[in-house]
């Protein structure tokens, strides 16, 4: 195998594994009860470009413990997948910022969160997400390089205007690649009210409204 297509394949894995995490993790902030834990996000999250950085998947997460809360003051958890598209060269995410919060939580390391190139941070609720994510990414043995940790980022100190449903600016800083704002939405949750019809997969009238 030449060193192309290893570093083709290691960008592939990266990306399975953004993909598989974004399912993941909606899924698993549902708090694994049965009922809900196969419930993706209510809304969709943004994506953004800088430099040799993609950033896929950015959305806060509804809050499904005691711990987080949408309202003022209250602290919340960003989720998102970083990868370097570089080939060899490692980029480091060294603050997240925004009006809407007082301040921003990079995991437990100080300094900033480490991208080794061709692989991807993913960002959202820690502990058995991350052996979720790597198994819905399909990853194996020959992408054993291919980070599975999912490291927690809490919006800390929230200010008004953080809702479901709604955007907010949040700018990520990178070392190497730079500063990016995206237009961060908040997922709505699997309580909110959707809008169904007859034809809708569990609606009402098939008995799966539940």
């Amino acid at each position: 195998m030449t060193a192309l297509d290893k570093s083709t394949r290691r960008v592939a894995t990266a990306v399975a594994l953004a993909a598989g995490a974004a399912l993941v993790l909606s899924a698993c902030s549902a708090g694994q009860i049965t009922q809900t834990s196969s419930q993706v996000a209510a809304v969709n999250g943004n994506s953004a470009d800088v430099g040799s950085i993609a950033l896929r998947n950015v959305h806060v997460v509804y809050p499904n413990s005691a711990e987080y809360s949408l309202e003022p003051g209250g602290n919340a958890v960003l989720a998102f997948t970083a990868i370097n598209n570089n080939e060899d060269t490692p980029d480091k995410l060294t603050r997240i910022s925004t009006d809407f919060a007082q301040s921003v939580t990079l995991g437990d390391k100080a300094g900033g969160l480490e991208i080794a190139p061709q692989t991807a941070l993913v960002a959202g609720l820690p502990g058995e997400d991350a052996e979720a994510s790597a198994d819905a990414a399909g990853q194996t043995d020959e992408s054993a390089d291919a980070p599975t940790d999912v490291v927690l980022v809490t919006l800390d100190g929230l200010k008004e205007g953080v809702r479901p449903g709604l955007t907010f600016p949040v700018t990520f800083a990178f070392e190497k690649a730079g500063d990016v704002t995206v237009s961060v939405p908040v997922d709505a949750g699997h309580e909110t009210e959707r809008h169904v019809s007859d034809t809708s997969p569990g609606s009402e009238a098939e008995g799966g409204g539940h």
